[in-house]
C-alpha cells in the first residue's frame, strides 16, 4: 500500500472485527475509541479539537515527566522545551501532537509512522511505528517500535495513554486489580518522584481487587507481577455486577516495569473529573532521563518494540 501523507488522513481511521470496533487518530497515533458490543472500553474522543489530558496518545521518546526539561545522557547535558508550565516539566515526549503517516490500513489493522528529527534537547533521529490490530477474541493489540537512525545511541522510553472505562458511573464506582508491590512517592506540587515505597498497608495496594472509591491516584507503580510468559495484567471492573459492561483488562509485555495510574481528578471540570482511569504501562518511570532507571539506550540501527493489549471482560 502507498503511504498516505498526514494531510490526507486527518480524520480518525476506523477498524472493525467481530464485536470490536476501534478508531485511531493520525495525530499522535492516538486511540480515539475502542468499543465491544457498542460499549466503551476507553474514553472516546482523541481527535480534534485537541484531546484533553493526552487521551489515547503514544508517549515517546519518554513517558511522564522530566524535571525542568533538563537531563544528562552519556556525559552530555540537554535542555528540552517545558510544555507542562505549572510544574515546569517536559511532559510525555515529542510525538503526541505529531501528524503520523499511514503505512497500512485494513479492516482490522493499521500501521502509522513518524520520525523524531534532531532538535533542541533531543539531538537524535528516531523512526517510530505504531501498529494497531483488532482480534475478534482478544480485543486490541498495540505495538510501538522505535528505531534509531542517527549515529550513536538515543535515550528511549515509551508508553500509551488510554483512559479505561469499566462501566457506568465514574472511577469511584469501579474496582481495580493491579499486582504491583511498590509505588513512587511524589512531590504533591510537581508530581516528581521522591522514592519507592512498599504498597503494604497503604491506599496504593491493589494486589487484590478492591474498589477505588474516593482514592486519588497519579502515581507510578512497580514491582509488577509478571507471569511465566513475561506478561502482566490489570483489570478494571464495574461495582454493579448486574451491569451490561463486564469491565476491561489491559496486559503488557515485560518491557513495561512501571505503570502510571491516574484517577483523573479534575474537580473544576465536570466533563472529565474521574470519568476514566488512565492506565499507562511504561518502560521507564517519571523523570527517568535524570534517574537513569530503566531508560533504554537504543543504539544506531537498532529497534525496540513494546506491546500492550486491551480487551473486554465478560
Amino acid at each position: 500500500m502507498t503511504p498516505v501523507p498526514p494531510a490526507a488522513a486527518a480524520e480518525p481511521i476506523r477498524l472493525s472485527v467481530g464485536d470490536y470496533q476501534a478508531s485511531v487518530s493520525p495525530v499522535g497515533a492516538a486511540l480515539a475509541a475502542l468499543t465491544y458490543r457498542g460499549l466503551d472500553l476507553v474514553l472516546p474522543g482523541a481527535g480534534d479539537p485537541p484531546r484533553p489530558l493526552f487521551r489515547g496518545a503514544v508517549l515517546a521518546p519518554w513517558p511522564n515527566r522530566i524535571a525542568d526539561g533538563r537531563y544528562t545522557f552519556r556525559g552530555h547535558r540537554f535542555q528540552l522545551p517545558v510544555n507542562e508550565v505549572d510544574r515546569q516539566c517536559a511532559l510525555h515526549g515529542l510525538v503526541a501532537w505529531t501528524a503520523w503517516m499511514t503505512l497500512e490500513a485494513e479492516a482490522d489493522r493499521l500501521t502509522l509512522a513518524t520520525t523524531i528529527h534532531p532538535q533542541p534537547g533531543y539531538p537524535h533521529r528516531v523512526h517510530v511505528r505504531a501498529e494497531y490490530v483488532l482480534h475478534a477474541e482478544r480485543g486490541l493489540t498495540i505495538a510501538v517500535t522505535g528505531r534509531t537512525l542517527s549515529p550513536g545511541a538515543a535515550p528511549w522510553g515509551v508508553s500509551i495513554h488510554p483512559y479505561l472505562v469499566a462501566g457506568p458511573g465514574r472511577v469511584d464506582d469501579w474496582t481495580l486489580h493491579l499486582h504491583a508491590a511498590q509505588f513512587l512517592e511524589v512531590d504533591p506540587e510537581r508530581l516528581l518522584p521522591r522514592g519507592r515505597r512498599a504498597v503494604d498497608g497503604t491506599r496504593f495496594d491493589f494486589r487484590q481487587p478492591r474498589p477505588i472509591g474516593a482514592t486519588e491516584l497519579d502515581h507510578a507503580f512497580t514491582g509488577i507481577g509478571f507471569d511465566g510468559t513475561g506478561w502482566a495484567a490489570a483489570t478494571v471492573t464495574p461495582g454493579d455486577r448486574s451491569a451490561r459492561h463486564g469491565g476491561v483488562r489491559m496486559t503488557w509485555d515485560s518491557d513495561c516495569r512501571w505503570v502510571q495510574v491516574h484517577t483523573t481528578d479534575l474537580p473544576g471540570d465536570r466533563d472529565h473529573h474521574r470519568s476514566g482511569l488512565a492506565l499507562e504501562p511504561m518502560t521507564c518511570p517519571p523523570d527517568a532521563f535524570n534517574s537513569g532507571d530503566d531508560v533504554i539506550a537504543l543504539p544506531s540501527g537498532h529497534e525496540n518494540t513494546t506491546v500492550w493489549h486491551i480487551e473486554a471482560l465478560g
